[in-house]
């Protein structure tokens, strides 16, 4: 495609990880000059679902008319590609508009069946039943009694969602019956949430012959218990190309995730397995460009490989991790992508580290005051680990309150580090969570706080190197 020499770009609902990481992005490849990438320029649009007032606008958000001024404002101002890793909203209103302006861009029925939850069920029995779960839709509406006939325990949670929300194991007819009360404002909140795909996806999915089961419903799973793991990937010119896999770990007895970390433990084997399931399923739904993440698990003892679902973009949150463990930029990847360039052609950065993890910081009491870094504190914690990449989420007491029944836990903080290897890695998390006031996300030292019941403090931690 022919680009001018300022190559105006849209990134959508660009906050937090994807601020960051197109700013980094659009700099390396300025230095790089890489053909066609040098003289980005970055447009943003969309709002943040969790921060107020931004918010507010989700009361009369509408996806068609939102896409429809943003072509207006394509069209009038030289626009050329269009970039979205939120999952929301922003990837489907980029499969949107780039559909409409002839850019490259992921196909909108192929995002719809990732996001779709049930759909995608349905499409990997076909076509990797060695890798599905058992499933079935939830026979109630939202609120509407549970019905009998149901085994227990069972994993739920919404068709349409994001970020886990209302995902949980459950073990009998009360649990579920109690996990599926809402309150008129929570009502509300979820409707508009899914209400722009769940029209979407009647649309391109469904038919007037044969439409989809609505996305306005709970399904279940049978639960799995087994390590959990996240293939990350892009597309380009249908073929499928792995980049790497991160591993999740979870707070213990729960599948609230404690770190996300790289390198992984997962055999080389398991990891081809786990990109020949890509493959099929990724071609089944038509997905033939764009970033992806495949969320699994992988039972050692059994050797079983269980999909958890497909997301279609980039998971933001391990951007960072792969720049700093591979030397792979994904922001860089989807810039590539959305201009239509083979990433496969751009300049590879020597990795920093021998591990790089991302640390998750969560409540489980709602009841907890949660402490909040002061300025000294964070001056004290960029002075003492340099490398590290700090996000904070400070809610009001309703929303902290909403969390932590739609998640069960608050998510309160994220530090990004790395280190010469793991035990490095984990030296330098300790060292900083100290410096922060906050608990450490290591298993032993999470149950150390529960016994004693106040914040985990190692005196004997020295400054990382």
């Amino acid at each position: 495609m022919t680009l001018t020499a300022s190559a105006p770009t849209l990134a959508l609902f660009n906050y937090d990880w994807d601020s960051l990481g197109h700013a980094r992005a659009v700099e390396q490849l300025r230095r790089a000059q890489v053909p066609g990438l040098s003289a980005l320029r970055l447009i943003e649009d969309g709002f943040d679902l969790f921060t107020f007032p931004s918010n507010a606008r989700l009361a009369w958000f509408d996806m068609d008319r939102f896409v429809d001024r943003l072509e207006r404002r394509a069209r009038r101002e030289g626009w050329q590609a269009v970039t979205s890793h939120h999952e929301q909203f922003g990837a489907l209103a980029a499969a949107l508009l780039a559909e409409r302006m002839g850019w490259p861009g992921t196909p909108i029925k192929a995002i719809l069946a990732c996001q779709h939850k049930l759909y995608a069920r349905q499409v990997l029995q076909r076509v990797a039943p060695e890798a599905n779960v058992p499933f079935a839709l939830l026979d109630a509406e939202y609120g509407a009694a549970v019905p009998d006939g149901i085994d227990y325990p069972r994993f739920v949670k919404p068709v349409k969602a994001a970020f886990s929300v209302l995902a949980r194991e459950v073990a009998s007819h009360a649990e579920l019956h109690a996990h599926t009360r809402f309150g008129a404002w929570e009502l509300w909140v979820i409707r508009r949430l899914v209400e722009p795909f769940e029209r979407l996806a009647q649309r391109h999915l469904g038919s007037a012959a044969q439409p989809i089961d609505s996305a306005h419903r709970m399904m279940l799973e049978a639960p799995v218990k087994a390590d959990q793991f996240n293939l990350d990937g892009y597309v380009f010119g249908g073929d499928v190309r792995a980049v790497g896999v991160v591993d999740a770990i979870m707070y213990p007895g729960t599948r609230a995730f404690m770190r996300h970390q790289l390198p992984s433990r997962l055999p080389s084997a398991v990891q081809a397995r786990a990109l020949d399931v890509a493959r099929r399923f990724l071609r089944a739904v038509g997905f033939e460009h764009g970033l992806f993440n495949m969320e699994f698990f992988y039972d050692a003892a059994s050797d079983r490989l269980s999909v958890i679902e497909f997301n279609p973009r980039m998971a933001s949150q391990y951007s960072d991790l792969y720049r700093r463990g591979v030397g792979v930029d994904l922001h860089a990847v989807g810039l590539a992508l959305a201009h239509g360039i083979d990433p496969a052609t751009l300049p590879q950065a020597v990795p920093c580290a021998g591990a790089a993890a991302s640390m998750v910081y969560r409540s489980f009491d709602p009841t907890e005051a949660v402490h909040w870094p002061t300025p000294a504190q964070r001056a004290a914690l960029a002075a003492a680990c340099p490398e590290a990449q700090l996000f904070v989420y400070e809610k009001s007491a309703g929303s902290i309150a909403r969390d932590h029944k739609w998640l069960g836990s608050y998510r309160y903080g994220i530090v990004d580090l790395h280190g010469a290897d793991a035990a490095d890695l984990r030296a330098r998390c300790e060292h900083a969570s100290v410096l922060l006031g906050w608990r450490v996300p290591y298993a032993d030292a999470w149950r150390t706080d529960l016994v004693n019941g106040a914040d985990f403090v190692d005196s004997r931690l020295t400054p990382s190197a």
